[in-house]
C-alpha cells in the first residue's frame, strides 16, 4: 500500500499539471480500462454523461451572458472607430471562410468514417429562425437548458440585439449591462470548476467507447489531427495570401517570413494573449504597420478573432457527425457557419472556449455531445494549430487595415532585413 507521504506527493504532482495533460492522461487511462475490463467497463459511462450534461446545462446561460457582455464592451470601446470597424469586418469575413474550409475538409476527407459508433437519431431539423421569436424566450425561460439545442441560433441573435438595445439606452441600461457582466464572470468560474472534472469525464467516456469498439476507435482521431492541420495550412497560405493580394495588393512572401516568430510562440504556448507582444513586434518592426493601428487591431483580434477555432468547429462537427452516423443537411452546414461566427463575439476569452463552442455547435444541429470526449484528449495538439492560425490572422488583418488607412510603411514591408535585430528570446 502507498504511504501517506507518497500519496500526498502524488496528489500534489497531479494538481500542478496543466489541464490538457491531465485530460490526455485521463483519455489514456480510459483506453486502458476499456481494453482491460471489456464490457464491464461500461459501468463508468454515467460519470462521463454527467460531465457532458454539466457542460450542456451551462451552455445557454453562459453564451447568452457572455455575448451581451462582449458586444456591449465592444460597442463602448474606444477602439471601435473606423479602424476597429474595418478590423472586425475582416475578422468576421475570415472566420466565416475558415469555417467553410473546415466543413469542406471534413466533407471531402471524412475523418469520422470508420469510427462506427452506431447510428444516431437526429432531432427534427431546425426551422428558419426569426431575428427575435418566442422560441428564444421560451428556451431561456426553460429550466431544462440542456435540451435547448434547437433554439441556440435565435438565442444568440436575441442576445446580440439586446446588447445593442442596452447600449443605446445609455445610463439606464448600465445596471443591466453590469448585471450580465457579473453573471458572465460567475459562469466563467463555474465552467472552470466543471473543466477540472474533464480528465475524469473523458476517462469514463473513453473506457465505455473503447470497451465496445476497441482500438479501431483511435484511428479516426489521427485523421482528425491530419485534416485539421491540413485545413489550417490551406487557410493561412491560401486565404491570407488572397486577402493580401486582392485587398492590399501586397506581396505575401515577406509577410509569411516576418511572422514566423509569432507563429512559433503561438504554436508552443497555445495562447493568443501570450503571443501578443511578439505579434506587435512582427507587425511594427518587420511589416511596417504603424503603432496606432497595431495597438487597436491586434488587441481586438486577441479577444475577437478565432479563425483557427472556427476551422476546427467545421472539422470537428463533421467528424462527430460521421462517427455517429448523423446525416447533415445543407441547412445544418449553414447553421454551423452562423453559430460559430456569431458566438465568437463572446466566447473567445472564455476558459475552455474551444470545448464550449464545439458543444454549442454540436447541440445546434443535433449531433450527440458524447463525441466531445473523443476530441478532448487530443485538444492540446489541435489547439496548437488553432492558435497559430488565429495569430496569423491577427497580423494579416493589421496589415490590411494599415494599407487601407495609409498607415503601412511599404518600404519596411518590402525590406527582407527589417526587424532582424529583434530579440524574441527575452519576453
Amino acid at each position: 500500500m502507498l504511504s501517506q507521504g507518497l500519496l500526498i506527493r502524488l496528489c500534489r504532482l497531479w494538481t500542478c499539471r496543466p489541464l490538457w495533460l491531465k485530460t490526455l492522461l485521463g483519455m489514456s487511462v480510459g483506453i486502458g480500462v476499456g481494453l482491460t475490463f471489456g464490457e464491464q467497463a461500461q459501468w463508468v459511462r454515467p460519470i462521463g454523461i454527467y460531465f457532458v450534461s454539466a457542460i450542456q446545462g451551462l451552455m445557454i446561460p453562459l453564451v447568452f451572458c457572455s455575448i451581451i457582455t462582449g458586444t456591449t464592451s465592444l460597442l463602448k470601446s474606444k477602439k471601435l472607430d473606423r479602424v476597429g470597424g474595418k478590423a472586425i469586418g475582416l475578422y468576421l469575413l475570415s472566420t466565416a471562410l475558415a469555417i467553410g474550409i473546415g466543413l469542406m475538409m471534413g466533407w471531402l476527407l471524412e475523418p469520422g468514417s470508420g469510427a462506427g459508433l452506431g447510428a444516431y437519431q437526429q432531432p427534427t431539423p431546425l426551422a428558419p429562425a426569426m431575428l427575435i421569436d418566442e422560441d428564444a424566450s421560451r428556451a431561456l425561460a426553460s429550466q431544462n437548458w440542456s435540451i435547448a439545442g434547437d433554439k441556440i441560433l435565435p438565442i444568440i441573435i436575441f442576445a446580440i440585439a439586446l446588447a445593442f438595445s442596452l447600449n443605446a439606452s445609455g445610463r439606464r441600461g448600465r445596471p443591466a449591462i453590469l448585471f450580465f457582466a457579473s453573471l458572465a464572470e460567475g459562469m466563467f468560474k463555474l465552467l472552470q470548476m466543471i473543466m477540472v472534472l474533464a480528465p475524469y469525464g473523458v476517462c469514463a467516456l473513453m473506457a465505455w467507447m473503447v470497451s465496445i469498439h476497441g482500438l479501431e476507435l483511435l484511428l479516426p482521431l489521427l485523421k482528425v489531427i491530419g485534416v485539421l492541420y491540413l485545413g489550417c495550412i490551406l487557410h493561412v497560405f491560401g486565404v491570407y495570401t488572397l486577402m493580401l493580394l486582392l485587398l492590399a495588393r501586397l506581396n505575401p512572401i515577406h509577410y509569411f517570413k516576418s511572422i514566423v516568430d509569432a507563429q512559433a510562440v503561438a504554436f508552443t504556448s497555445s495562447s493568443s494573449m501570450t503571443t501578443l507582444p511578439t505579434c506587435l513586434a512582427c507587425a511594427e518592426r518587420r511589416l511596417g504597420v504603424c503603432h496606432v493601428i497595431t495597438e487597436k487591431v491586434l488587441a481586438i483580434g486577441a479577444v475577437f478573432n478565432m479563425d483557427g477555432t472556427a476551422l476546427y468547429q467545421g472539422v470537428a462537427a463533421l467528424f462527430v457527425a460521421q462517427a455517429f452516423g448523423v446525416d447533415l443537411q445543407f441547412g445544418d452546414y449553414v447553421t454551423i457557419v452562423i453559430i460559430a461566427t456569431l458566438a465568437s463575439i463572446g466566447t473567445v476569452g472564455t476558459p475552455g472556449a474551444g470545448l464550449l463552442l464545439l458543444s454549442l455547435t454540436l447541440a445546434a444541429v443535433g449531433i450527440p455531445l458524447e463525441g466531445v470526449a473523443l476530441l478532448a484528449g487530443i485538444d492540446r495538439l489541435l489547439d496548437m494549430a488553432r492558435t497559430t492560425v488565429n495569430v496569423s490572422g491577427d497580423i494579416v488583418v493589421s496589415v490590411l487595415v494599415a494599407q487601407s488607412e495609409k498607415g503601412l510603411d511599404v518600404v519596411v514591408y518590402s525590406d527582407v532585413s527589417a526587424g532582424e535585430d529583434i530579440d524574441f528570446t527575452v519576453r
